[in-house]
């Protein structure tokens, strides 16, 4: 059995539709599920719904709270806060040796292929009057339910690790320790009390420290050291004075109480190396939590929620950890739902695990939802990385084919006013012209569940050459050329059709290409400084852009608008000769010109 289907009524950021719908209506994978998105996108919101309806098991003092309750985003008048709310956990592909355990509260539905199955609804509903909350906990599949008992309901208990972990208390001994929750529920140890090996062990250590602090040897013999002996008879002296006429207390000294429990909160786990540090002490936290959801024998929901999975960790071991998770769901039927801000865990997910959460909604990322196709995950698996990731954190994303438009672009914010840190955009070089693919993670299958409201524009190259590039080739196909097959009009038209839709927007360059249509415009001799430098700059990597060589591109600059002036040459053929017979036959780096240029522009400001 999985957590299938989550349905939030009023719930912190998660509201209610105008007919009374849910909130928010979120659907799980059967394996492992990523959520994403920016800080306050509701990713805690979600992972607390659950936690609240199912409890974990840590056995945490869960309760729901005034705050709990939604209060419309931009309201903080207290009275327009919600009174009731409602969460609904659903779970689905129920085995009849699970089934057994919920018969009480299972309804039948039809799956996809027309066959009936198991289903199990848990839900919570609280009502808040004044200060105080009032909810319960109830499970089936009308609308009313019935009380979960206590059995049961551990039997749904989720394995909760919270974000900011303190891996190495979880881990030490107390009473109620984690590690003691863990084991005692353990095959190792479940049901074994006095059968224990280790109860053997700690009762026949129970006895020696007995008898050394009554200075007796494990055969009744006197000790040489009586110190432990007389150590103890002089705090039951102490205590026999204290004690009045009430009778005479007396003690001892144990290492446990001959119970099991008693014992397992005695354990400490720790690394075998020494002084490590908070990760290492993380992923051992990760690795016993483990030992829940790998139970052979259990019967319950093996559902895990981890809250900033990263936590403490670098990006290998980030890596390796997401690797090594993505393995173990594959090959058995745990649930990971887990949050994260890390793009290099995003990056190396498979994007249909992965649910981007944005503005009080939840949008997976699997193939029923998005309008990308197979062969579009496949690219994505292969060329998503880290850096192209941040778009699933961002408030708007502009997509480019380029380093001179990625170089560029921050520059053109700064200088305008409206720099991209500021308004939460990133920009994604796809380094080709692949944006299809890239511009389908926007765009939902089924509208009217809602769109996913991050704006994309997208920036390319008209990519159609001037017909003053005749003079270098007679044969080429010119804007004049194209114009008489098909309207070039028509042609842009054709490709914004293509890429547009929802949230997503295409934006092509009047000519030719970015360098090009700079080099028709008002920054033209920035361009022409700016693809020189990058020229020295080539050519001497160690030296770099010494103060002679700005001077000589500056002197060599001047000759030539000189001679533009005195042959009278078009806007059209200097623009042509920068890009063309400069940039493009001489080699010249396209993003150390955008780089050079960046750096002309900041100063002009």
């Amino acid at each position: 059995m999985y957590l299938s289907e989550l349905k939030i009524w009023n719930f912190r950021k998660f509201g209610e539709a105008k007919d009374g719908n849910p909130g928010l209506i979120l659907k799980f994978n059967h394996g492992l599920n990523l959520l994403v998105g920016e800080n306050n996108s509701g990713k805690t919101a979600i992972i607390d719904a659950i936690k609240y309806t199912i409890l974990t098991q840590s056995y945490e003092n869960i309760r729901i709270e005034n705050e709990d309750f939604h209060l419309p985003i931009d309201r903080t008048d207290e009275k327009e806060r919600a009174t009731e709310l409602r969460i609904e956990c659903i779970f689905r592909n129920i085995s009849d040796l699970e089934a057994k355990n919920f018969l009480e509260w299972l309804g039948m539905e039809k799956n996809h292929q027309g066959r009936y199955e198991y289903y199990l609804k848990v839900f919570l509903t609280a009502k808040r009057q004044g200060n105080n909350v009032y909810y319960d906990i109830k499970a089936g599949p009308d609308a009313e339910g019935k009380l979960l008992n206590g059995e049961t309901r551990n039997l749904l208990r989720a394995t909760y690790l919270k974000p900011l972990r303190d891996a190495e208390k979880e881990m030490s001994p107390k009473r109620n320790s984690r590690l003691a929750q863990i084991l005692e529920s353990h095959d190792a140890f479940r049901d074994r009390e006095e059968e224990h090996y280790i109860y053997d062990v700690i009762k026949e250590a129970n006895e020696k420290i007995k008898k050394y602090f009554n200075g007796l040897d494990i055969d009744d013999t006197p000790l040489v050291d009586q110190e432990g002996k007389k150590l103890l008879e002089q705090v039951n002296k102490y205590l026999g004075e204290f004690s009045g006429n009430k009778g005479s207390l007396s003690s001892n000294f144990t290492i446990a109480k001959l119970k099991l429990k008693s014992i397992l909160e005695r354990l400490n786990l720790d690394l075998t190396e020494s002084k490590s540090g908070l990760g290492s002490h993380n992923l051992l936290f990760i690795a016993t939590e483990l030992l829940l959801l790998k139970r052979d024998s259990y019967q319950g929901l093996k559902l895990a929620l981890v809250e900033e999975i990263e936590a403490h960790l670098h990006v290998q071991a980030q890596i390796r950890l997401i690797d090594f998770l993505q393995e173990e769901v594959r090959n058995s039927n745990l649930q990971l739902i887990m949050t994260t801000h890390s793009t290099d865990l995003a990056s190396k997910i498979n994007l249909e695990n992965l649910i981007i959460c944005k503005d009080g909604r939840a949008f997976p990322m699997g193939h029923n939802y998005t309008e990308l196709n197979k062969g579009d995950y496949l690219f994505l698996e292969r060329f998503l990385d880290s850096t192209k990731a941040n778009l699933f954190f961002a408030q708007g994303v502009i997509l480019v084919e380029g380093d001179a438009e990625n170089l560029l672009l921050p520059t053109i914010a700064d200088i305008i006013e409206k720099p991209l840190s500021r308004f939460g955009v990133t920009i994604v070089n796809v380094g080709n012209t692949a944006f299809l693919r890239y511009s389908r993670i926007f765009k939902r299958k089924e509208i009217e569940l809602g769109l996913l409201k991050i704006p994309v524009s997208t920036i390319t190259d008209n990519d159609i050459k001037p017909d003053i590039y005749k003079r270098k080739d007679s044969d080429a196909r010119t804007k004049e050329d194209l114009e008489i097959e098909k309207p070039i009009e028509q042609r842009r038209q054709e490709r914004k059709e293509k890429i547009e839709g929802q949230s997503v927007k295409l934006y092509i360059s009047p000519e030719w290409t970015l360098e090009y249509d700079i080099a028709l415009g008002t920054l033209q001799k920035e361009l022409l400084i700016a693809v020189l430098r990058a020229q020295k700059i080539e050519n001497s990597d160690v030296i770099g852009l010494t103060s002679e060589k700005i001077q000589e591109v500056d002197n060599r600059v001047d000759e030539i608008c000189k001679e533009w002036d005195e042959q009278g040459h078009t806007n059209e053929e200097r623009a042509f000769y920068i890009y063309n017979d400069l940039m493009l036959e001489k080699r010249i780096s396209k993003a150390i010109t955008a780089q050079c240029l960046a750096d002309l522009l900041r100063q002009k400001k």
